[in-house]
C-alpha cells in the first residue's frame, strides 16, 4: 500500500490519513514553500484521531482517488492535528465562525500560498445533498476563482486577516472584575438550567464541569435550594444517561439530545479529569454516594484503559469500531441474556433499558437508567445496596464480554496540558477517597512529565512511542504547574510545589503579555502564524489564562509570591470586559475571581505523618467541603524543614500543641486558635467568618 509523507509522523490522526490517495503534507516549512513556489493555493484539513466527521470524510472524499486526483493537482494539500497545534486549530477556526457563523470538526480552509485564509467550512460531502454543495463543487470552485480573480482573493485574505487580527488583539483591560458578576453569571446558569433532564440549554448538551464547581462555591455561601437543583439534578441526570459508561466508567464527550440518552460516542481525557474533579467535589457538598462512585469509576477507567506505560495518559478513544459508531457499548435484549441468563438479564435489562425496539440505531440498546434507582429497588423488592452488589456482579461480567468485541481505536499520545488535568483529578482522587492507586498514579504521571517532557529550555507538548515533540503552549504550563499544586497538597513533598513554582516563572517569561495583560498563547518567536493568538474563554477545556491565574492565585499562597497574585490580578482584569459581557463564557475564570475575592482558608498541619491524629486532620482537610483553600503540612523533625519553612510562610512559627498534630486555621492575615482534633478543625473551616 502506497503512503505519502505523514507516514513520518507519530501523531495517531495523521497515521491515519498516511495511505490516502492524497498527496498530504504535515504541516511545516515544505509545504508552505512549495505552495509559494508553485503559486498553489493551500488546502488546509484539521481534525483529531476521535473525530467521528473526520472518519466519515476520510472515506467518502480523502480515500477516492478522482477526488484526491483533483486536490493532487491544483493545491498544496496540508493536514494537521488539532490536539498537537492548538494554535493553528483556534486561528483557523476564528477565521470559519467569522465567515460562516459555525464551526466544527473536520475544519476545511484554503488559504493563500502564504498562508492566509480565504475560504473555509467544515465537513463536505462527497457530492451535492440536502442543500450542501459537494467537496468536487467546492475544490472546482475554489480552483477557478484562484485561476480568475487571484488579486481578489488575496486582497479579500489580507482584509479578512486585519479583522481575525484584531478579534485575537482582545478588548484590553476592562476594569477589575466585581463581585457582582458571579451573581451575574449563577443567574444566567439558573436561566438555562433545564428542570426536567438537567444541564443547561437544549440538545446538544456538554457536561458543564468547571461551571457547576462555580455554583457548588455559590451554593456553599447562600445555600440557594435553587442552585441546589441545578447542581444535584444536573449531575444526577448525567451519570444515569447513555453519555455515561456504565460498565467501563467514564464519560463521553456529548449527548446529541437534551436527555443525555445518545453521546457522540468517543471519550476525551480531559473531560473525563475534569467530570471527577467536579463529581468529587459535589460528593464533599452533599455527601450523596453516587458522587462518590462515579469520580472513582471515571478514575478506574483511566487507569485501566488510558494509561500510557511511562506514566502519562493517552488522548482520548473513539466513537467508531468495525465504522459505526457507538458499536463498542450498544447491547440487545438477546445478548444480554445469553451472558447472564434469564432472571439476571431480565433485572439488567429492565434496570438499563435494553429493549428489543432499542433506543439507538439498528434497534440497539444504549444502556441508561430509566428510573432512579431507589424507586427500581423498590420494585424488585430489593434495598438499594442489594440492588447494588447485584448489578456490580452483572457489570462485571458484561464488561468482561465486551473487552472481547473490536475496540474503538485509541489516540495514544500523550499532551502536557491534558495530563496536568489528570494529574489535578488524581491527587484530588486520593484526598477525597483515600484511595493510595490515585496517589501513587499522580507521582508517576508527574514524574512522567517531569523526565519525559521538561527540557532545559522549557515544556513540550507531545509525546508519543518513545518521541517528545512541539514546544509547549501556555496551557501546558498552566494546567501542569496547577496539577503539581495538587499534588503537593496530596503528597506534601515538596519538589512538587517547587517544580510548580519553577512552571509559573517559566510561564511567565515566555507568554505574559507586559502590555495588555494576560497571557498569550504561544512564544514570541513562533513563525507560522499571522498573529500571536491569546486562549480567553472557558470552552470543552478551560482555557489557558483561567488556570494560569488560578493556579498564581493558589502559589501566591502558598510560597507568598506577591508577584504572582497581582499578576492574576492584571490576567484577570485583562479578560474582565469580555466576561461583563457573557460571564458564562468564563467560568472558569470567574473560579479563579472567587478564589482571589473569598480569599482561601489557609490549613497548616504540624506533626508526624504517621500519626493517626495527624491523618484524621489530613482527612478532615481534605473531605470538608471548602470553596476555596490551601493545605501545608510540616513534619518537626523533617530534616527539610528549614527549607520547607522559608519556601512556605504559612508554615513558620508554627509548632505542635502538647504531644500530637495540631492544625492552624488562617485566612486573610487572621488566624483562629490552634486545634488538635478533628470535630474542632470541622467547625473552623465550616465558620463562615473565616
Amino acid at each position: 500500500m502506497n503512503s505519502n509523507r505523514l507516514a513520518d509522523e507519530t501523531s495517531p490522526y495523521l497515521l491515519q490519513h498516511s495511505t490516502n490517495p492524497v498527496d498530504w503534507y504535515p504541516w511545516g516549512a515544505e509545504a508552505l514553500n512549495k505552495a509559494k513556489a508553485e503559486n498553489k493555493p493551500i488546502f488546509l484539513s484539521i481534525g483529531y484521531s476521535a473525530c467521528h466527521w473526520c472518519h466519515v470524510m476520510e472515506r467518502e472524499s480523502f480515500e477516492n482517488v478522482s477526488i484526491a486526483a483533483i486536490m493532487n493537482r491544483h493545491f498544496v494539500n496540508i493536514k494537521v492535528d488539532r490536539e498537537e497545534r492548538p494554535d493553528l486549530d483556534d486561528f483557523f477556526m476564528a477565521f470559519v465562525q467569522l465567515t460562516t457563523g459555525g464551526g466544527g470538526w473536520p475544519m476545511s480552509v484554503f488559504l493563500t500560498p502564504d498562508g492566509r485564509p480565504f475560504f473555509g467550512g467544515t465537513y463536505f460531502p462527497p457530492e451535492d445533498v440536502y442543500g450542501r454543495r459537494g467537496f468536487p463543487f467546492i475544490l472546482k470552485a475554489v480552483t477557478q476563482t484562484w485561476s480568475v480573480q487571484q488579486q481578489q482573493v488575496l486582497e479579500s485574505s489580507t482584509s479578512l486577516l486585519a479583522e481575525l487580527q484584531a478579534n485575537f488583539a482582545g478588548t484590553g483591560p476592562g476594569g477589575m472584575l466585581k463581585p457582582e458578576i458571579l451573581d451575574e453569571a449563577v443567574q444566567q446558569m439558573l436561566d438555562r438550567f433545564d428542570p426536567v433532564d438537567g444541564g443547561f440549554g437544549g440538545a446538544p448538551k456538554f457536561p458543564p464541569s468547571y461551571s457547576l464547581s462555580l455554583l457548588m462555591k455559590q451554593y456553599s455561601r447562600s445555600q440557594n435550594p435553587l442552585l441546589l437543583k441545578a447542581i444535584t439534578h444536573t449531575l444526577d441526570r448525567m451519570a444515569y444517561g447513555g453519555i455515561y459508561d456504565h460498565l467501563g466508567g467514564g464519560f463521553h464527550r456529548y449527548s446529541v439530545d437534551a436527555q443525555w440518552l445518545v453521546p457522540h460516542f468517543e471519550k476525551m481525557l480531559y473531560d473525563n479529569a475534569l467530570l471527577a474533579v467536579t463529581y468529587l467535589e459535589a460528593f464533599q457538598l452533599t455527601g450523596k454516594r453516587l458522587y462518590r462512585k462515579v469520580a472513582t469509576e471515571i478514575l478506574d477507567y483511566v487507569l485501566r484503559d488510558m494509561h500510557d506505560s511511562p506514566g502519562g495518559f493517552c488522548s482520548s478513544e473513539d466513537a467508531d469500531s468495525e465504522g459505526i459508531e457507538g458499536k463498542f457499548y450498544v447491547w440487545t435484549p438477546g445478548e444480554v441474556f445469553s451472558a447472564l441468563g434469564n432472571q439476571h438479564g431480565k433485572l439488567f435489562c429492565d434496570y438499563y433499558d435494553v429493549t428489543n425496539a432499542g433506543n439507538f440505531e439498528r434497534n440497539l440498546s444504549i444502556l441508561h437508567l430509566r428510573v432512579d434507582p431507589a424507586t427500581f429497588a423498590q420494585s424488585y423488592g430489593l434495598t438499594l445496596e442489594q440492588l447494588e452488589a447485584k448489578l456490580s456482579s452483572l457489570r462485571s461480567q458484561l464488561l468482561e464480554l465486551r473487552g472481547k468485541r473490536f475496540r474503538p481505536h485509541k489516540d495514544d499520545k500523550v499532551l502536557t496540558e491534558w495530563n496536568g488535568l489528570m494529574l489535578s483529578a488524581l491527587a484530588k482522587g486520593y484526598q477525597i477517597t483515600g484511595d493510595l492507586r490515585y496517589l501513587d498514579a499522580a507521582r508517576d504521571c508527574a514524574q512522567f512529565l517531569e523526565t519525559k517532557l521538561l527540557k532545559e529550555d522549557g515544556l513540550l507538548r507531545v509525546y508519543r512511542q518513545g518521541h517528545a515533540k512541539q514546544h509547549g503552549f501556555l496551557a501546558d504550563y498552566a494546567f501542569s504547574a496547577n496539577g503539581l499544586i495538587d499534588l503537593y497538597e496530596a503528597s506534601f513533598n515538596i519538589h512538587w510545589l517547587k517544580l510548580a513554582n519553577r512552571l509559573a516563572d517559566k510561564m511567565i517569561a515566555n507568554f505574559l503579555d507586559a502590555d495588555g495583560g494576560g497571557f498569550f498563547m504561544t512564544l514570541a518567536n513562533q513563525p507560522d502564524l499571522p498573529v500571536r493568538p491569546k486562549d480567553s474563554y472557558d470552552g470543552a477545556v478551560p482555557s489557558g489564562n483561567s488556570v494560569a491565574a488560578m493556579a498564581m492565585l493558589r502559589l501566591s499562597v502558598l510560597v507568598d509570591r506577591k508577584d504572582f497574585h497581582d499578576l492574576a490580578l492584571s490576567t484577570m482584569s485583562s479578560l474582565a470586559g469580555s466576561a461583563k459581557r457573557v460571564p458564562i463564557a468564563y467560568m472558569n475564570l470567574l473560579n479563579a475571581f472567587d478564589f482571589s475575592h473569598y480569599p482561601p482558608q489557609e490549613i497548616a498541619i504540624i506533626g508526624n505523618r504517621d500519626d493517626l491524629e495527624a491523618q484524621a486532620l489530613f482527612q478532615t482537610a481534605y473531605t470538608t467541603y471548602v470553596p476555596n483553600k490551601v493545605i501545608a503540612f510540616l513534619d518537626p523533625d523533617d530534616p527539610k524543614r528549614t527549607e520547607i519553612q522559608e519556601l512556605m510562610p504559612l508554615l513558620r512559627n508554627r509548632t505542635p500543641v502538647g504531644a500530637g498534630a495540631t492544625a492552624y486555621v488562617c485566612k486573610d492575615f487572621a488566624c483562629k486558635l490552634p486545634v488538635t482534633q478533628r470535630s474542632e478543625l470541622v467547625r473552623q473551616l465550616a465558620d463562615p467568618r473565616l
